[in-house]
């Protein structure tokens, strides 16, 4: 895989990835590729909505009250209708598919990643 090579540590530190909690997830009927809806709260950061295809592994109910880590500062995307504000973060695997990326410990909401 490529990886597009090197970034300065400046250039990671523009990055805003924050942890946030997510407080409703449901089934986008528009998405040609299974998808949900979330509602993440981000604390003092305001709630943010972001398309994921995370269906694999997760089902709605598993998902919300779930902390997750996503970049809040990438464009406003539109995906199978859905105004997408933030990127959740996960791994990819051939094998497994998307597996999230979370705290391994309770956080503040809108806590920064470092």
């Amino acid at each position: 895989m490529d990886t597009g090579g090197e970034v300065t540590f400046e250039e990671f530190q523009r990055l805003r990835i924050h942890a946030g909690t997510i407080i409703e997830a449901a089934p986008n009927p528009q998405a040609r590729v299974p998808a949900y809806v979330l509602r993440i709260d981000f604390g003092p950061l305001g709630l943010r909505t972001s398309s994921a295809q995370i269906t694999r592994h997760y089902t709605p109910q598993d998902l919300v009250g779930r902390q997750v880590v996503a970049v809040l500062n990438f464009p406003l995307k539109r995906v199978a209708g859905v105004k997408s504000e933030v990127l959740v973060l996960g791994t990819v695997s051939e094998d497994e598919g998307v597996v999230l990326l979370h705290p391994s410990l309770p956080v503040a909401n809108g806590s920064p990643v470092a």
